[in-house]
């Protein structure tokens, strides 16, 4: 056998085993070499800019778990992340929450190095970002510092969320990140946040903040007290900051921080906080006035005993619904999760009200109920879709065993008190606005079939991965589901609803992991594996302006028949 086909014949099984020989990766987030693509502040960053209004938040991508028939109002609810409802103002101000948090502050400010310096000129030059993010952190900024302050942690943590998501409880990243920690469903789990139909912890403001501070903790630990390599490895896992490390200390090197070669992503994550925390510890110095915050909780948490219906919850506090999601982003439906845990999160000041509401309430009427008689050519999934749940719900609720079912049989299913759009900031009424929103192309209603990837649809309409995965809620890495519903502003002159099935049938795609050699640029890379370079940028959020590093990891999606 030759050189070349034995090569070729090494590259056709790395392909299609996913290549696990180009990337590692451990279940363990503590030794992880996966860099975490956040949502970031980027979005509101470009927003401040281009003095767009509050609604900024609205096209940015959103996770699909949150079902699509409750999502027409999503984004004037959305708005109420830039403009909350503040506490009372009767009385004198409390104790001002960013002199305590100036108090626990512990990370090197003094740092003279040019990312910080960047990062501080553009900070001190926006202003309106500043009230912007305060704006939206008010609702959770309290709790996150205190839970912060219970750990010894520094109070620099506190603001890391303004990094991570710019404080929207329902980012998400094309990288699969969500929440205002931006948890990526792997490590999520790894810390005990619970996915199901019902809710995604991943959004839970204590679950998730708990979380984050654990695994803050543990790096610290593992990183012998150096905040900054914590930092830098919450970002791209413990395993890439160990690895560059190592590498420093082969080459005689410092391997501090500011000395390693880290991931482009990573390289900002800390200069951004450490700027951020300068902004807050000395505003004066920066030209810049912090919205005054006063120092007392936004929310409490009240024990509701059992599962409950969010609009009659809101009614029950005397509160808009969009507040009480705001407070709660982890139910994904119109109710909280069966399973409990049986809380719900209100405005400090609706708290006492709420319970005394609660505790007058029928048990029985907490969730509304409907009685169904099974039909001729019913089945648990037509049944379940009309419904808006889920199979496993209606067996589950019914104590059935089996998927089977009988004509005239009874079912109860469990269904929301009010109409979809009562329930705005529900997953699928976000995604219904996000898929109406008109945006620059023809419009195409595109059902999923077998074998489809975002790659194949990308690349017949002529648009990129990252875009449509945008304007459908999703993220890249995210499964295609055949019969899912995908809006594509397509670029093609005559776009059409199904694709031909001749390229389709021939592709072999497989995700190839690829990492960067002395001498790569995106064209290079692009020629050799024949892809486009504005997909390769999208894939892996890449700046097209910005050089790639030897040894960077990139993810590619290519058609095996055509690489080399």
């Amino acid at each position: 056998m030759s050189v070349n086909r034995f090569s070729l014949l090494l590259l056709a099984s790395a392909l299609s085993t996913g290549c696990s020989t180009f990337l590692s990766s451990t279940n363990d987030p503590l030794e992880s070499r996966q860099v975490t693509v956040a949502t970031g502040d980027q979005d509101l960053k470009d927003a401040v800019e281009s003095g767009k209004s509050a609604d900024a938040t609205s096209d940015e991508p959103l996770d699909e778990a949150i079902a699509p028939d409750l999502q027409a109002t999503a984004r004037d609810a959305r708005d109420k992340l830039d403009n909350p409802a503040q506490q009372s103002d009767e009385g004198e101000k409390q104790r001002d929450l960013w002199n305590r948090l100036r108090q626990g502050f512990a990370l090197d400010h003094e740092v003279d190095n040019e990312r910080v310096r960047d990062q501080l000129n553009w900070y001190a030059s926006h202003p309106k970002y500043i009230d912007r993010v305060v704006d939206r952190g008010s609702r959770y900024l309290h709790y996150i510092l205190n839970e912060t302050e219970k750990r010894g942690l520094p109070a620099e943590f506190a603001l890391l969320p303004v990094v991570e998501s710019a404080f929207d409880p329902f980012a998400y990243s094309h990288g699969r990140a969500a929440g205002i920690w931006q948890f990526i469903p792997s490590t999520g789990k790894y810390f005990g946040l619970t996915q199901s139909w019902w809710h995604d912890d991943r959004r839970d403001i204590i679950a998730a903040t708990d979380a984050a501070l654990r695994y803050l903790e543990r790096l610290t630990e593992r990183f012998d007290g150096d905040y900054t390599l914590a930092l830098a490895a919450y970002n791209s896992g413990g395993g890439t900051v160990s690895s560059a490390m190592r590498r420093n200390r082969k080459g005689n090197r410092p391997t501090d921080f500011w000395s390693l070669n880290l991931p482009r992503e990573t390289r900002h994550y800390v200069p951004k906080l450490i700027a951020l925390a300068k902004i807050f510890d000395k505003p004066e110095d920066y030209g810049v006035t912090l919205p005054p915050l006063d120092d007392a909780p936004y929310f409490e948490v009240v024990e509701t005993g059992s599962q409950l219906d969010l609009a009659q919850a809101a009614e029950l506090a005397g509160v808009d619904i969009d507040e009480i999601y705001l407070l709660n982003p982890s139910y994904n439906r119109w109710a909280t999760n069966p399973d409990g845990p049986h809380r719900l999160l209100v405005p400090v000041d609706k708290a006492a009200k709420f319970r005394t509401a609660l505790a007058n309430f029928p048990v029985d009427q907490r969730v509304s109920w409907q009685n169904y008689s099974v039909r001729s050519g019913d089945s648990l999934i037509t049944i379940a879709r009309k419904f808006n749940t889920t199979p496993s719900v209606i067996q589950e609720v019914n104590k059935l065993n089996t998927d089977l079912i009988r004509i005239g049989q009874n079912l109860l299913i469990p269904s929301a008190s009010r109409g979809s759009d009562a329930y705005a900031l529900s997953a699928s009424e976000r995604l219904e606005r996000k898929q109406e929103r008109k945006r620059d192309g023809n419009r195409v209603q595109y059902t999923v079939r077998r074998g489809d990837t975002f790659w194949d649809i990308a690349r017949e309409h002529r648009v990129s991965v990252r875009e449509v995965a945008a304007w459908n809620g999703m993220a890249p890495g995210d499964p295609l589901i055949p019969g899912k519903q995908l809006v594509i502003w397509s670029k093609t002159s005559q776009p059409t609803v199904r694709a031909s099935n001749s390229a389709r049938g021939k592709a072999m795609v497989r995700k190839v992991g690829y990492r960067v050699r002395k001498g790569d640029s995106l064209y290079a890379i692009a020629n050799r594996f024949s892809v486009n370079v504005n997909d390769i940028a999208s894939w892996n959020d890449l700046n097209k302006s910005r050089y790639l590093q030897p040894g960077q990891s990139l993810v590619l999606y290519v058609d095996i028949r055509n690489s080399p």
